[in-house]
């Protein structure tokens, strides 16, 4: 059925004045059949409109968007082939209910014998497995009197992963940086295996010219070292309570889990180990350390079905697992949230006993909206209150921070959403001065 358009309303509407005028020189009745027949005719133009246009639709395709990442702006693609008519069109795709779309409805105009690509975006908070319904579309007749409505495609599932397009981009920066195409930082000559000589250049350090190659070739040449590889990293990601909490939509959870598998790829991408272990009252996933960039992707399909559950995490009984089963030197991750010394001390007592045989990094994510409400100024007797909590939060935390950095963790605390680049930076600087 075709939907009037704003065109076929306003001429509805100019039967009134129709009416009116000719209701006093040939009376009420045959003004009002006058205007009857004029609203029927228009009425059936408008159908007749609608009818021509079916042969005019355009020939839309929507594209597979493949896994979503969770979290993220994820890019939705269709394409829109025209005939021999231009056309102006109006799509509403049938994304999952609750997520956030830019534009919610794609507003275009087609010239003729064209093929085009249309997109937005879409923002899953979950992840899962969701229902994707049919594709809705509108297009104006060729006259404007009525829009032409139906639906394109199948109902489907989508499934919403983890960072993936995170992970890509990750993926792509660290091969560029291992052939060489970007230019490798100093911090890389604290390495401990020798891979090469080559010509000095200028901001080498000196204490890395090779004296004896530099005589015998009459030119400066360096030693170029880099680390070790076989390391093992051991990332424990902590999925009680405290991860369940949202931030910008996102359960906590769900961002430690971005931060981990980034840095899965990292320490696989540098030619180490890397093993993954989820726990809260118990360990709900142990996977253990494995090379090769292939790994990546069993961890990802492994850690999907799991969700963050309100129970309260038993750091010491994991610490003492990972103990007792890496028997080499292994740069522990824990991926978890601090409040106070209170509620962390278990925590803190957990990490204490890994060194100096392991090198522990405690990984904490923060919710920027707790920074911005504790700088946040105002004479709000309710938003004073609010920003001296803030400011109080922050201090507790730090106060935890400070102490388990004087017992030999290394810490990063970064906003949730943005603590994959400063932890993967991190797990870098550690191997390149040699503390794995």
């Amino acid at each position: 059925m075709p939907i009037p358009a704003r065109l076929t309303y306003v001429l509805l509407l100019l039967g009134l004045p129709l009416a009116g005028g000719l209701g006093v020189p040939l009376g009420w009745e045959l003004s009002i059949t006058i205007t009857g027949i004029y609203d029927a005719f228009i009425l059936i133009f408008m159908f007749w409109d609608y009818h021509r246009n079916r042969r005019r639709r355009v020939a839309l395709t929507p594209l597979d968007p493949g896994k979503l990442s969770v979290g993220r702006q994820n890019p939705i693609a269709m394409t829109a082939q025209t005939g021999d008519a231009p056309a102006y069109l109006r799509l509403r795709d049938g994304y999952p209910v609750g997520w956030t779309v830019s534009p919610e409805v794609i507003t275009v105009r087609l010239a003729p014998q064209t093929v085009q690509e249309l997109s937005y975006r879409v923002r899953p908070e979950k992840r899962g497995e969701f229902p994707w319904q049919r594709l809705t579309v509108w297009q104006l007749t060729p006259w404007g009197l009525a829009w032409d409505h139906w639906r394109v495609g199948t109902p489907r599932k989508v499934a919403v992963y983890p960072d993936l397009l995170t992970l890509r981009a990750l993926s792509i920066r660290l091969t560029l940086a291992g052939s060489g195409t970007l230019r490798r930082q100093r911090q890389w000559a604290g390495g401990t295996e020798f891979t090469e000589l080559r010509e000095y250049r200028t901001g080498d350090d000196p204490r890395l010219v090779d004296w004896k190659a530099t005589a015998r070739r009459g030119r400066p040449l360096v030693r170029v070292l880099e680390p070790e590889q076989e390391q093992t990293v051991l990332i424990l990601l902590d999925r009680g309570r405290l991860m369940t909490g949202r931030i910008q939509g996102v359960a906590r959870f769900d961002w430690g889990l971005n931060a981990a598998l980034a840095l899965a790829l990292a320490v696989l991408h540098r030619g180490d180990r890397v093993g993954l272990v989820v726990f809260d009252r118990q360990v709900s996933l142990w996977l253990p350390a494995q090379r090769g960039t292939h790994y990546v992707h069993h961890l990802v399909e492994r850690v999907v079905p799991l969700q963050p559950v309100l129970q309260e995490p038993d750091y010491l009984g994991v610490m003492q697992t990972v103990i007792g089963r890496q028997t080499r030197r292994t740069l522990v991750v824990m991926l978890t949230e601090v409040i106070d010394t209170t509620a962390s001390g278990e925590l803190m007592g957990a990490l204490g006993r890994l060194p100096p045989r392991h090198l522990p990094l405690c990984v904490t994510l923060n919710d920027p909206g707790v920074a911005q409400q504790a700088h946040t100024f105002s004479v709000d007797p309710a938003l004073a209150y609010g920003r001296a909590v803030a400011l109080d939060l922050l201090h507790q935390r730090q106060v935890v921070l400070t102490q388990m950095q004087r017992q030999g963790v290394v810490v990063v605390d970064a906003p949730a959403p943005q603590v994959s680049t400063p932890l993967v930076d991190t797990y870098l600087r550690l191997k390149a001065q040699g503390r794995l």
